[in-house]
């Protein structure tokens, strides 16, 4: 880093921001670079057998304390800093096993909806008790945990068949239900309108539902009948009357502007107005043609920008708080220049994701994870369009052209999905 100076050992001091020329895994920080904040720190830097370190100016402290006695470097026969930086690994490894688990407990409930889909009118009765239990599981794992945490899945575990986006929306609105502190039983008819709000689509014609090109009058008209297609569908399968005005006002608008009855404010039910907001979000993320795909942090922003007169405000800010400022999937620069990808959110300390760090000395199958709850003294700065990244950093991170989440209860017996 241009600019930078030389300190040796016996000039460190709190205040200074320093650069550790050493590999990741070869100190106990977690990151290399970082500024001084107590002794222990000094002692630390001091111990892991370095003659000096660099030392960025502009950004340590103007005025750092001098009257510090000088402090020899202690070089212990098995560091602590390697005991430190272990412990760190460990509980990384313990993170990519969590993530793997609630992968597989994704593709699980995406194996459930999928089936659920393709046999629905073959086995109307059988698939809708299957869904019902599938959504009676969902809404006991997300009840009963004390912390939701909200992970981004892999593109391969992802798709763009309809299911995936039935899953997305049917979590993200009940992750608002928690939130308002809906009884049970309205997460539950909430979780089966969601999933079910889009199965009037099976009635409109592939061409139209797929078609990249900007819809005619004509076609947006029979597009917009999916809701009233849903309706007799979900009747025909008796589904509960809740699960079915989420069927039916699932494209309503707060301001009126909505379809199909153009309903306006509290006319629409309090369920049709979560799912209203989940969907959207998910529109914007995952739309039809691909290039106009926006990053989670574009979609949230813009909705509350430039839309939020169009969803319910008070669910919207729900929304909003339970995402984070910076949704599962968001390119961010952190405050230490650092740059990585939101991976977790904790939806009780949404400003504390959990990021993974783009580091070219750590191979990617290995990528550091950082909570940013355990690095107080460093916040993201900014979100980043994933265009914009350099080539090895845009690899190396994979931003999902695919945005799906899962949930984490905490409690890995309770994570098994429906079979």
């Amino acid at each position: 880093m241009s600019g930078n100076v030389t300190v040796s050992m016996d000039q460190l001091r709190i205040g200074l921001y320093v650069n550790l020329d050493l590999k990741w895994f070869e100190h106990p920080f977690a990151f290399s670079s970082f500024k001084i904040k107590t002794e222990d720190q000094i002692r630390t830097i001091r111990s892991l057998g370095l003659m000096s370190v660099r030392c960025d100016p502009e950004r340590s402290d103007r005025q750092m304390t001098e009257n510090r006695a000088a402090k020899p470097a202690v070089m212990p026969d098995v560091p602590p800093s390697l005991v430190a930086k272990r412990a760190l690994i460990e509980r990384i490894r313990q993170q990519r096993e969590t993530a793997a688990r609630i992968g597989n407990a994704f593709v699980k409930a995406s194996v459930v909806i999928r089936n659920i889909n393709r046999d629905l009118f073959v086995q109307p009765e059988e698939k809708v008790h299957q869904a019902t239990r599938l959504i009676d599981q969902m809404a006991d794992s997300i009840l009963t945990a004390p912390e939701l945490m909200l992970h981004l899945m892999a593109d391969k575990s992802g798709g763009k068949e309809m299911y995936f986006h039935s899953l997305t929306v049917t979590l993200l609105s009940m992750m608002m239900a928690r939130d308002i502190k809906l009884p049970h039983e309205h997460i539950t008819a909430l979780g089966m309108g969601a999933l079910f709000h889009d199965i009037g689509r099976t009635e409109i014609p592939a061409r139209i539902l797929m078609k990249q090109e900007p819809l005619t009058h004509a076609e947006r008209e029979l597009k917009k009948m999916h809701c009233q297609y849903g309706v007799t569908i979900a009747q025909r399968l008796k589904l509960a009357q809740t699960a079915i005005t989420v069927i039916q006002e699932h494209h309503e608008l707060f301001d009126g502007s909505g379809y199909p009855k153009g309903l306006k404010g509290e006319q629409i039910k309090l369920l049709p107005r979560i799912v209203a907001i989940a969907n959207h979000y998910d529109e914007l993320c995952n739309p039809i043609n691909i290039v106009d795909a926006m990053t989670p942090h574009e979609a949230l922003s813009l909705m509350f920008t430039k839309l939020r007169g169009k969803f319910d405000p008070r669910l919207l800010q729900v929304f909003i708080r339970c995402l984070g400022v910076y949704p599962p999937g968001t390119i961010v620069q952190l405050s230490n220049g650092v740059i990585g990808m939101v991976a977790t959110i904790n939806a009780a300390k949404p400003l504390k994701p959990t990021i993974m760090i783009y580091d070219a000395d750590i191979p990617k199958e290995e990528a550091i994870l950082v909570d940013m709850e355990t690095v107080p003294d460093v916040n993201i700065a900014k979100a980043i369009r994933p265009a914009l990244l350099p080539q090895e950093i845009h690899r190396y991170l994979d931003p999902r052209q695919n945005v799906s989440y899962y949930f984490d209860t905490g409690e890995p017996d309770k994570k098994k999905a429906a079979t």
